[in-house]
């Protein structure tokens, strides 16, 4: 039996518990994991159900059924496979270093995602890409070109029908209206240097101040630049005897790591945006082995397709 997944937020009042496993048990469904947030700053309710339909019903029967529930609650719902690959397209300029580590691990099947195209506005990881059997698009991006640019970029994404952006060290600002139109679909990766050291060589500038926490962030992008809802962070010690080169490579270390759990729990439906921040809800048991099945099974078929 596959597993699935029902997503819900809404105003947290009483019942919405009893009403969402209630649905779930008469239509034949047994929960396997279930995680809910109740915050009451903002009075939102958030809640992430993965489950098995025991008697067979399809997710589209299940999300037409839930409509009564939703309604009474007010709810912003969604069903989902939880073995379904994430669409995913990557922006990147020079610096490689979370592309290849979100390609190697896709192929792995270590990510709920399928990467169906990565654009660029330089010509550098072209090689690392094709040979990894994905498109690449280059779309040179300049002060003149911009909107245009912009406006390639949004038809290559609808024509790639991409759930996801990720910016994987792009290193050019999307402009207001396409931050409007995936709002809560492009996620970026930076140093946590900001907004302390800016602009050119931050790892230079942090060495020179003796900085002796190295992090990351990834989060959400918005029109106010890198200050969007925070979706995972992490940060590694460096000493006075660690070179500013050695700064350099163990940030983008962990930036990759940190760009890697954030589009996991993306892809997998476990962030809630929850005004100006998010709630994360922790992987589930069972979650990575529906992936790499699922990655086996793709595999398996483009094999015999050949």
């Amino acid at each position: 039996m596959g597993r699935f997944v029902l997503r819900v937020s809404c105003k947290g009042i009483r019942g919405i518990v009893a009403a969402v496993s209630g649905y779930l048990a008469s239509n034949g469904c047994n929960i396997l994991d279930s995680a809910q947030f109740d915050d009451a700053e903002s009075g939102r309710f958030m809640m992430r159900v993965v489950f098995q339909s025991e008697e067979g019903r399809a997710l589209a029967q299940l999300n037409s059924g839930f409509a009564e529930v939703a309604a009474r609650f007010e709810m912003e719902h969604e069903f989902f496979d939880e073995a379904r690959l994430c669409r995913v397209v990557v922006f990147v300029s020079r610096f490689g270093h979370c592309l290849n580590d979100l390609l190697f691990r896709s192929r792995l099947g270590a990510l709920p995602i399928e990467v169906v195209g990565v654009v660029s506005n330089h010509l550098d990881h072209q090689k690392l890409v094709v040979n990894h059997d994905i498109p690449f698009h280059l779309i040179r991006v300049t002060p003149e070109n911009k909107p245009v640019a912009e406006k390639q970029q949004i038809l290559l994404l609808q024509e790639l029908e991409a759930d996801l952006i990720v910016l994987a060290r792009y290193m050019q600002v999307l402009s207001n209206d396409m931050c409007a139109a995936y709002t809560g679909r492009i996620i970026n990766i930076h140093h946590s240097f900001l907004p302390s050291f800016k602009g050119a060589g931050p790892y230079s500038q942090a060495h020179k101040r003796g900085v002796k926490l190295i992090g990351a962030t990834s989060h959400y992008v918005t029109a106010d630049l890198d200050e969007g809802p925070i979706i995972e962070q992490d940060i590694i010690r460096v000493t006075h005897a660690q070179s500013a080169d050695d700064y350099v490579s163990l940030g983008r270390d962990v930036e990759a790591q940190v760009l890697a759990r954030a589009v996991h729990a993306h892809a997998n439906g476990r962030v809630f945006i929850n005004g100006s921040k998010t709630v994360v809800f922790p992987p589930t048991s069972g979650a990575y082995a529906a992936v790499s099945a699922r990655r086996s099974l793709d595999h398996a078929t483009r094999a015999a397709a050949h």
